[in-house]
Order: structure tokens, then sequence, then C-alpha cells
């Protein structure tokens, strides 16, 4: 390959970027970004930038020395529209083409947005740009602030606004945030951080829509109730950016489908982040985007899948001065054992808990709340049957 081209200049692409060069490709590179922005990284938008402990060059991924060394063509502000992929050409929305020989796709995903979100003081938190018009609001002065979800970006939103001084509720359709990923009691345990740290929850009910005709005055439920709210943050998900890729020969289904090793249906084409649908699974994690371009480098150069990526889902998040960390996969059935602290009234105690869930005598899972060495065990185990079970690639 002469030249490879890296759509996204996301967290996955930049980590892209380095494996090429450090697996030898000594030829132009290409790396395309939406945002007039360079790399940055995502996490701390919704905690240390938002509370206003980081700026905008602590989220900086690369520097001066290292954007000389990937020696790459930067085309910043560009959004690609098309894929000729039997052209081998990148399509931008600015009319541009680049002609390349391989692709990594990086794109990302965006936040899913609701009728309403046009009014002032209705935010999202996907992107740099979001987190500076937040950030400025929420310094503004004491708010009403309603976060709609109770996933991890809500979560840790609703965490930074309280620790700002703002009067905050969080709304979550479901009974309890996070009931698929960690079971009933755990994701109780973990809702219980909420009300530590002030934070009201209205749960089992869905939102019927946002009031207001200027700006947002505020959350109507589907039960009938109405939050006032001078600042909504709608954090219920996010969707794979594919719609440039509409059209081409890629397979798309709620992401862009690839084998184990991050290879789409085109040799010459792998897929990486919050993008990839990666063996059946599209996982929105900071592991997953900085894992996964090591593995799809190696096979874009081959030409063909001749490694397989590491497949145990893993998250962390921070919230009211806690870090809550869960591996593994839990299924209905598991049970859960507290290895290590306790529950108080069902929420975590005093310095924090471990909690493994356990299939036929094996472990599947585990969850830790401020308990970082033993969680770091538990998962290097898990890890370790991962290995134990990967085929072999030849």
């Amino acid at each position: 390959m002469r030249t490879v081209t890296v759509v996204g200049a996301s967290l996955s692409g930049m980590y892209a970027a380095r494996e090429l060069r450090a697996q030898g490709f000594d030829g132009r590179l290409v790396i395309v970004g939406d945002e007039p922005h360079s790399p940055y990284d995502r996490p701390p938008l919704s905690k240390d930038f938002l509370t206003g402990r980081a700026d905008e060059d602590q989220l900086a991924l690369t520097d001066a020395e290292e954007t000389t060394e990937l020696d790459a063509e930067w085309l910043l502000g560009a959004r690609a529209r098309g894929l000729d992929a039997r052209g081998r050409t990148v399509l931008l929305e600015d009319g541009r083409t680049v002609s390349t020989d391989g692709v990594v796709i990086a794109t990302g995903a965006s936040a899913r947005r609701l009728p309403g979100c046009e009014l002032a003081g209705v935010h999202t938190l996907r992107t740099l740009d979001d987190a500076r018009a937040l950030r400025a609001e929420l310094t503004a002065g004491p708010r009403q602030v309603v976060v709609i979800g109770g996933g991890f970006i809500g979560a840790e939103t609703a965490s930074s606004c309280a620790a700002l001084g703002h009067d905050v509720t969080v709304v979550e359709a479901a009974p309890l945030p996070l009931v698929p990923q960690l079971g009933p009691e755990m994701a109780a345990a973990c809702a219980a951080l909420h009300r530590r740290g002030g934070v009201g929850m209205v749960t089992g009910t869905g939102v019927a829509g946002l009031r207001g005709t200027i700006e947002v005055t505020g959350v109507e439920l589907a039960d009938g109730r109405t939050l006032p709210a001078d600042v909504v943050i709608v954090g219920i998900g996010a969707t794979p950016t594919t719609d440039w890729l509409a059209g081409s020969t890629l397979a798309l289904h709620d992401g862009v489908l690839c084998d184990d090793g991050c290879v789409t249906g085109l040799p010459q084409v792998v897929a990486v982040g919050d993008v990839a649908r990666v063996g059946g699974t599209r996982a929105e994690h900071w592991t997953s985007a900085t894992e996964q371009p090591r593995v799809a480098v190696a096979n874009l150069l081959a030409g063909r899948t001749v490694e397989t990526t590491r497949s145990l889902p893993y998250f962390w998040s921070d919230q009211y001065g806690a870090r809550i960390q869960f591996a593994g996969r839990r299924q209905d059935g598991d049970t859960v054992r507290i290895a290590e602290g306790e529950l108080t009234d069902g929420a975590p105690a005093e310095g924090g808990f471990l909690a493994l869930y356990e299939r036929d005598g094996r472990m599947t899972a585990v969850l830790s709340v401020d308990r970082p060495r033993p969680f770091m065990r538990a998962r290097r185990e898990l890890l370790r049957g991962v290995d134990r079970a990967r085929p072999a690639v030849v």
C-alpha cells in the first residue's frame, strides 16, 4: 500500500495512525476529521472539563513532536460523504477526493437527539464544541438541570452539574439505569450514588417532550408530570456515523459489520471504535477504541485477517467521587456475590465493594466500586479465559 486514509480524527483514528507507523507503514498517511480540532480525549468532557478542572490543552491526544513523527496529511474540518471502494477513493463534502489504497473507518458515533433540541438551553454532550457550550451555561449561575438518560454520559454529567452546585434531576425510562449491563441488584447499588450526590432520580417513565418557545422551560414526562428546567442535557445514547457509507458495498447494521479482526467485506477497509461492529458486537468504550486499532492495522497491511481482537467488554465511569469498573458478560440467571466490601441499605458502603458474577461455578463478570486493585486481578483472570477460548487464525 502506498496510501492509507484514516477517516475519523478520533481516539480510535489516532491510535490507528500510530499503529500504521509502528507496524512499518512508511507511505502516505492521510487523516480526515469532520471537526476542526486536532484529536482529543472525550471521557474528560463530562467530568474534569465540564467542572473546569481541565482545560482544552489537557484533552489533546497528540503534541507537536508526535505530529511531526507521524508525518501525516491532516484534513480537519472535512466531512467524508462517500467511499468509492472500487475506485479506492474517499469523497469529501467540500468536493475534494482522496485516492487511497487502504481505509481505516474511525468515524465514531453521534449523539441521539430529541424533538425540541433546537431550544436554547438544550444540550447533548459528545464533542468538544458541545462541552464548550454546556460549560459556558453551567458557569453562568445556579440552574435547574434535568438530565435525560441515566447511562454513563448522563450519570457523569449529572455528577458534574451537582458538583457545580446546580439542582439536578435525572430522568430514566427504565426502572433503573444500567440494568442490562449490571443486573437489578447491582444497578440499584450504582443508582444509589445519585442519592449520595444529592441528585434526584425519576425512573420508569419516558419523556413526552420539551417545553418552551425560544428557551427550554421544562421537561414533560410520559406520566403527565412536568419538571421545570433551565438546562436540559440529553444523554440517550449515540448512533454510529455510517451515513457517509450509504451506497457503498460495505455491510451496515448499527455500525460497520466486521469480522473478529475488524476487517470488513473489503480486505482493504477496516473499521475501529464506536462505528465498528466487530464479531457481532459494537462497544462504545475507550478500551475498544484503543485496543482494536493494533489488530485492525495488522490485518489491513496483511490484506486479510491474521489476528483477532480480545473480546472482553470493559468500561469504567467516575461519578460522585466514586469509580465504577465493570468487565465481562453478565447474563440473566448469573448469581452475584459480594467478594469484598459491602452494601448498606442497597448502597455502596464506605470503601466501596467488589462483586463477582458467576455461572456454573465460573466467573463471568466483575463489578467494582472503588476497589481498583482486586478488580484488575479479576479482570486479568477473565482475560485469560478469553485468550484460552480464542480460535487460531491461519
